[in-house]
């Protein structure tokens, strides 16, 4: 058998002692080298007992169920899969071979204890089998403060959850349509969690470049390479520390950008490009994305490790027109916004509320909210009216050919993506990234990372 380097067992030792994860080696027929003193209280076997076990047996004996070890000596690669232990426990498992040449001479395994984050996901999902099972009351509205107003049944239910999910640090990813609101209700579970006091850190996964990526959530010192920031520069993740990261788009990652983060993730730790010095990254992490990550899986397109490091607690947000109930509250909160920001006090028509109401709007919140804004701009009076001459409400169903649809609308959409145009590059001319136009304009860093794309004008993205 060839040899191994000797390892200091002291280091070794403060390893085994000091790690978060449940930690194992094993040596090449499978039999216990090392263990934390926590995988006794996981595993129901004293630890005594554990060292010098056989894998193989324990995983008989229903102790390892199953073995990730045996796993990575009979596949001989990586390998990541869910445990349930005899104490009922439910636990992540992650085991990695050592090579000496071409001899696999160790496993070293790391496990993560998911139970109590698996109790979340059991009451996620009874909650909404009671609520498919119950007759919808009449809908009333929450408190008009509200973060997320709504009077939809499906909807209380995932404030509801929200509300227990956000004081504790469960990742969360959230699904949906794009424009559902994903980026709100991110900023809602920072808000009230114990994490409100420090910082919430957007970033865009779609946004950031692949050969940026490290640069961008690891951070460089100066002199880290060509171009780099005269001080240097914190990473994202450094930048959340104490607070929140919301990784939006996060299906968007490259599969080398997706193992970067999970390293992240592991760790909480990050060493910035150039640098040796290590820095405690604490920070809560929701993702979000409008992909179905379980056929990406599936497909070999996302880790299965970063899934399940993201994928605790995921809650799926309805499309608008599945609470349309909802379209009156947004609205009313729009406008009142609206008017704050223009310095006005400009009401609603009843026909302009009508024709608000009739659409579909397929792009969700976020075309509501454009489509209300482009009545309200293009309104010379203090009542906004849904009249001919301004062109259909954006969303709306129509036929080809109709008279109000005419010369008037292709005018008038040029003059507002004409004028859209001229203040983001103002705004670029005032602003030093993209998050901070985002901040000035009262939009989010997506769509205006989006809207400088489709202008042909560039910004940083940090």
């Amino acid at each position: 058998m060839p040899s191994i380097a000797p390892l200091n067992a002291l280091e070794l030792d403060a390893v085994l002692a000091y790690s978060h994860d449940h930690v194992v080696i094993a040596d090449e027929r499978g039999r216990i080298l090392k263990a934390s003193e926590s995988c006794a209280g996981v595993y129901g076997l004293p630890l005594r007992d554990f060292i010098n076990a056989s894998t193989y047996d324990l995983q008989r004996d229903g102790i390892l169920s199953p073995s990730i070890t045996v796993r990575v000596l009979e596949q001989r690669r990586p390998c990541h899969l869910m445990q349930a232990t005899r104490t009922g426990r439910s636990v992540m498992a992650s085991a990695y071979p050592v090579w000496d040449g071409d001899q696999l001479v160790r496993v070293v395994s790391l496990s993560k204890d998911m139970t109590d984050i698996r109790t979340l996901q059991r009451e996620y999902e009874l909650l909404q089998r009671q609520l498919a099972a119950r007759e919808t009351a009449p809908p009333t509205a929450l408190d008009a403060d509200a973060d997320i107003p709504t009077c939809n049944p499906r909807m209380r239910e995932i404030v509801s959850l929200l509300e227990r999910v956000a004081p504790t640090d469960a990742s969360v990813v959230l699904l949906g349509e794009t424009g559902v609101g994903k980026t709100r209700i991110a900023g809602l579970l920072h808000r009230r969690s114990p994490r409100a006091d420090g910082p919430f850190v957007e970033a865009n996964c779609g946004a950031i470049p692949e050969t940026l990526f490290e640069s961008e959530m690891f951070g460089y010192v100066a002199g880290a390479f060509s171009g780099a920031a005269r001080n240097g520069k914190p990473g994202l993740a450094e930048r959340a520390h104490g607070g929140t990261l919301f990784l939006d788009e996060v299906a968007e990652l490259s599969p080398a950008m997706q193992t970067k983060l999970l390293r992240i993730l592991q760790d909480r730790r990050v060493t910035r490009l150039g640098s040796t010095e290590s820095h405690v990254a604490d920070f809560r992490l929701v993702a979000a994305t409008n992909r179905d990550l379980d056929a990406m899986v599936a497909d070999g397109r996302f880790r299965l490790d970063l899934y399940h490091r993201i994928n605790v607690v995921p809650i799926t947000i309805p499309a608008l027109r599945d609470r349309a109930e909802d379209i009156p509250l947004f609205i009313q909160r729009m406008l009142a916004a609206l008017n704050q920001r223009y310095g006005k006090r400009k009401s609603l028509a009843p026909d302009a509320w009508s024709a608000l109401l009739a659409q579909r709007w397929d792009g969700n919140l976020r075309e509501l909210e454009n489509g209300l804004e482009r009545l309200y701009v293009l309104s010379d009076d203090s009542t906004i009216h849904a009249a001919p001459t301004l062109g259909p409400v954006p969303g709306a169903n129509h036929s080809p050919g109709r008279a109000d649809e005419a010369a008037p609308l292709p005018r008038l959409r040029e003059a507002v993506e004409a004028a859209e145009r001229d203040c983001l590059a103002a705004a670029l001319k005032r602003c030093t990234s993209t998050y901070q136009i985002a901040r000035e304009l009262g939009a989010s860093q997506p769509t205006i990372f989006r809207k400088l794309r489709k202008y042909g004008l560039t910004a940083d993205a940090s």
